[in-house]
């Protein structure tokens, strides 16, 4: 049976709890035949990727906690010579036998995620073993999920967690690896801005916003701040029209999301 992880990133507050529980589990003990100990700095056997979006005051944030993709063709497992790294029966977990690994680092470049570090002192590759141990000890789950106050992470059975995977996506899939942590709710880009009136000096609420991009439209008024937010959108390329009754209307061309955009103090100018 196939173990995955899901994870929702709308629920993740950043805690780093997850972080820190994967690093008191792993430095200085040694969970043989599953890993050596991890060295206290520099291996991040799961990471928490913070993203800053946007520009201030229009600034959105996510964490995205990273680890191994205990891939269904997992990259790293073809490319070891020696046969050291392999597939639990029980779970479907990769791990890397401590035992055998010789430190070529064949692995490390295999894998397109980045999530395979080299122990110097050791001179053997590690990476997150889904805290075998402990599930082999009667534990349901790893320690980070464990840990996890807003349940952003969950573990368990792919069968039982289907209903959670169904909408979510993973990493890279263009790799094609099948890998088994699954992300649900990871925001798109967003183009934003305020509008407002120089002569006046005041907010200008309930301006049309109509944003198009190729045969795809999208039609928002600005609040009472005067602000607009175009929210998840798919990298591309977008035109806005701002306008206002009485007002001349704004034209905004060619703005590529392949960053969120805030486009700032808007001024329209009246008719």
């Amino acid at each position: 049976m196939a173990k995955v992880f899901v994870i929702d990133v709308a629920r993740c507050s950043g805690c780093y709890n997850c972080q820190l529980a994967c690093k008191d589990e792993h430095v200085g003990n040694d969970w043989t035949p599953y890993a050596k100990p991890q060295p206290k700095i520099g291996q991040f056997w799961l990471k928490v990727q913070e993203n800053v979006c946007g520009s201030l005051p229009k600034v959105k944030i996510h964490y995205i906690p990273k680890f191994c993709n205990h891939c269904t063709k997992a990259a790293c497992m073809e490319a070891c010579p020696n046969e050291a790294i392999y597939r639990r029966e029980q779970d479907g977990l990769i791990l890397i036998d401590p035992e055998k690994c010789q430190g070529c680092k064949a692995c490390q470049t295999a894998c397109p995620y980045d999530v395979i570090y080299f122990n110097e002192e050791l001179k053997i590759s590690q990476k997150c073993t889904g805290c075998a141990h402990l599930l082999d000890n009667g534990w349901s789950k790893p320690r980070c999920v464990d840990v996890c106050p807003t349940q952003t992470l969950r573990f368990g059975e792919e069968e039982e967690l289907k209903d959670l995977i169904e909408g979510a996506e993973v990493l890279k899939p263009e790799s094609g690896l099948g890998p088994k942590v699954y992300y649900r709710n990871i925001p798109g880009k967003f183009i934003a801005g305020t509008v407002y009136d120089p002569v006046e000096k005041d907010v200008v609420e309930g301006a049309r916003c109509l944003l198009t991009s190729g045969s795809k439209t999208w039609d928002i008024v600005t609040d009472d701040f005067g602000d607009f937010w175009f929210k998840d959108l798919p990298i591309g390329v977008f035109n806005l029209v701002i306008s206002a009754p009485g007002y001349e209307p704004k034209f905004f061309n060619d703005l590529k999301t392949s960053e969120c955009i805030n486009l700032g103090d808007i001024a329209l100018e009246k008719k």
